[in-house]
């Protein structure tokens, strides 16, 4: 049985490891680690939930050296905002013991917390391409220091038209520095980084080469567009945490409102949320205070929610890669899942040539709620504040200025002053003081002047 030390990893690295009940590697951290420790370049082809971030996240906090303010010395791309703090939540504990820091940037959190951090000396710096472009242009930092780059989920850099960002960051990197690529799948554009920006890298493949459809059930059931949410969740009822994906952000929010109308539980989660709406609605998720998350392709790759066990296609993909790749929540870690597709009757063509894509055939049937796998879900006690009841910040920030206000005025300072029995009548009589100094005439230059030419008459 192979060990985390076996595979080189420090003493107290293990220790976080183990008080987060993690001890034995999986097959990728054991194909992995060891090379990456070498400081050699690694190609790996991995799913999502193989364990890949401690894969290359233990190596890069093995080597990497501290940074001075603005200059990381080792980087992490991710495609999305949800992957980017997955990945700053898994290496922060185990960069803490090694003294390093790790912050992770991306669009739609505000510039000014990130400036800081960078200007302080961020060691390990996880990153989306656009935010990290836009830092650049602006000079927040400069990135000739590092020398570790990890990609994290490639291919699905590519598939957002990230590469040419990609390439401009990494030639903004030292040229001599280790270069750790992780992917679904090894596409051409993937494969063109390999061949640019890698030295004879390690390649190492884990688990099927596409994803497996082997242990998931195929439905595609005939239905008409009125009954699409009720069937949603007659589904979700029946198979416990479930995953429905919509085509755009307005199929999202409009399912949304027709699912509360049903009574279920449910969370929701696009592009055009801001992050502390989206980290909300993933935490909802995945700590189990809801049973169903509806979502945009945002949620098809780089979400690591264990226990997913349906996916329920409501509007169709886009090809059998993103099928696949929606599909892929359920049935991991050698599970089972329940896949359902609501199809339209206009639809139904363009299913064909999905299951022709994706290597299946199923028939077109009507609904039937015998045929699902049943899986029980026992929902989480929500939070003590629920979002209507907890305080509103900008509501305390405008009391506190209020309050602010008032004790450097003179009402305050002379309530302060004075004696229990007069502090009432002292501070009317401040504000009585006070309301005579601001009714005042403005005396203006002419009534100076004309002052003037009266006192010369007498």
């Amino acid at each position: 049985m192979v060990r985390f030390s076996d595979l080189g990893i420090e003493p107290s690295l293990i220790e976080v490891l183990t008080q987060q009940g993690i001890e034995e590697p999986f097959e990728v951290q054991t194909e992995a680690i060891p090379d990456a420790m070498l400081g050699k370049d690694i190609c790996c082809r991995a799913p999502t939930g193989s364990g890949k971030t401690l894969a290359f996240g233990l190596p890069l906090i093995s080597l990497t050296p501290e940074a001075e303010s603005k200059r990381p010395t080792s980087l992490i791309l991710t495609p999305t905002r949800e992957l980017a703090e997955q990945i700053r939540q898994v290496l922060q504990p185990l960069a803490r013991t090694a003294g390093l820091d790790v912050l992770s940037v991306y669009g739609g959190t505000p510039y000014k917390g990130q400036l800081r951090k960078l200007n302080q000396g961020s060691d390990i710096l996880v990153a989306c391409p656009g935010r990290l472009i836009d830092l650049l242009d602006r000079k927040a930092l400069r990135l000739d220091d590092v020398g570790i780059v990890v990609l994290d989920e490639a291919d699905r850099m590519a598939d957002m038209g990230f590469m040419e960002p990609v390439c401009s960051i990494m030639d903004k990197c030292r040229p001599e520095r280790q270069t750790i690529l992780f992917s679904a799948t090894l596409d051409d554009d993937v494969k063109k980084i390999v061949e640019n920006y890698q030295t004879d890298p390690v390649e190492i493949g884990i688990g099927p080469k596409e994803i497996s459809m082997d242990n998931m059930s195929h439905f595609f059931w005939n239905v008409k567009s009125n009954r699409k949410a009720k069937l949603c969740a007659k589904v979700t009822d029946k198979c416990g945490r479930s995953i429905i994906f919509c085509r755009t952000r307005a199929g999202v929010n409009r399912l949304g409102d027709q699912m509360k109308e049903i009574g279920s539980s449910f969370t929701t989660l696009h592009g055009g949320m801001n992050q502390k709406q989206r980290d909300k609605a993933m935490k909802k998720f995945s700590s189990g205070r809801s049973r169903i998350l509806i979502a945009t392709d945002v949620a098809s790759r780089g979400i690591d929610v264990t226990d997913v066990s349906c996916v329920i296609h409501f509007d169709p993909p886009d090809d059998g890669k993103v099928y696949k790749h929606r599909s892929g929540r359920t049935a991991r870690a050698g599970s089972t899942g329940t896949i359902v597709c609501l199809v339209l009757k206009s639809q139904i063509r363009k299913y064909k040539r999905i299951q022709h894509e994706v290597g299946i055939k199923c028939r077109f049937i009507e609904p039937n709620f015998d045929r699902l796998e049943g899986r029980e879900f026992i929902e989480a006690p929500p939070l003590k504040y629920d979002d209507e009841k907890k305080p509103r910040g900008r509501r305390n920030s405008r009391n506190n200025k209020r309050s602010r206000r008032y004790r450097k005025s003179n009402g305050y300072k002379s309530q302060k002053s004075g004696d229990n029995k007069g502090d009432g009548n002292q501070k009317k009589k401040s504000y009585r003081h006070r309301s005579k100094r601001k009714s005042k005439k403005k005396v203006t230059y002419k009534d100076k002047r004309n002052n003037k030419a009266k006192f010369n008459r007498r």
